[in-house]
């Protein structure tokens, strides 16, 4: 008998998904926002969570950008 690899595929998928780092200039172009905007509400702690890389570029987790849209959908209700 051949066994199913479709569940450990769907959630190798989610798991990558969920790890994904996207760089500014993609946030910047979800969020609709300037980096210089970005950067002033970084500086006020109001941005999601960055990683900054050893070469000085920035990353944002997917799951730090769902989760911040989710805090500022609230905040606004």
């Amino acid at each position: 008998m051949r066994k199913s690899t479709r569940s450990t595929t769907a959630t190798s998928a989610s798991t990558k998904n969920d790890n994904q780092k996207l760089k500014l200039c993609e946030v910047l172009t979800e969020i609709d926002m300037s980096r210089s905007a970005f950067y002033r509400m970084k500086a006020r702690g109001k941005a999601p969570k960055c990683i900054k890389l050893p070469n000085g570029q920035i990353r944002v987790r997917r799951t730090d950008l769902d989760s911040w849209w989710e805090a500022n959908e609230e905040a606004s209700v």
